[in-house]
């Protein structure tokens, strides 16, 4: 939905920018003695155009963005199993690979010698989480699983011969009872 309606918008721009251009082409062939009317003019319109833009992107604006979830992911305050993760060449090390339903986890996400990019997917190969991994630098991820399942860690980042191997596996359980009872 998104996608075609970029597309359409875009389409529309251009052809307002193409009208511009060609408004603009064919007015410069006329000789103007007097350039003080038409600097006048220009500086008022420019204006105006300020003024439109400014009052019909902003809502634009604040309405695309206001869906993006990086507002939401530092909502959740509570205490996070942390899960170390390195990738190598072509694996992932994780200090962990067992998870709790509805608890938040933070991984902390380096590599030992390339980028990779540790892709997060559920069951049916959703992306659900994504970060950068890179040398000498400690990226952090917090997501909360909300289902249980075995997930696969993937590379995003083609980092070699045998990048498509490089999958590691996080077992989600339902959170025993004990952490029911703190939360």
């Amino acid at each position: 939905m998104y996608q075609t309606l970029a597309w359409q918008l875009s389409l529309i721009l251009m052809g307002v920018l193409l009208a511009a251009f060609l408004f603009v082409a064919l007015r410069a062939r006329d000789r103007v003695e007097d350039a003080a009317p038409l600097i006048s003019r220009a500086y008022r319109i420019r204006g105006i155009l300020f003024w439109a833009i400014l009052v019909v992107l902003t809502p634009v604006m604040l309405y695309t963005l206001i869906d993006l979830p990086y507002a939401s992911a530092g909502i959740d305050r509570r205490e996070a199993q942390v899960i170390e993760v390195v990738g190598k060449q072509w694996a992932w090390d994780l200090s962990t690979d067992q998870a709790s339903v509805g608890t938040p986890v933070e991984f902390r996400v380096t590599s030992a010698a390339v980028n990779h990019g540790l892709g997060i997917y559920d069951e049916d190969m959703r992306l659900v989480a994504q970060v950068m991994a890179m040398p000498e630098y400690t990226n952090t991820l917090r997501h909360t699983f909300s289902e249980p399942g075995t997930y696969k860690l993937l590379c995003l980042e083609y980092c070699g011969m045998i990048h498509h191997d490089m999958i590691a596996e996080l077992k989600v359980g339902a959170a025993s009872e004990e952490e029911t009872a703190r939360d």
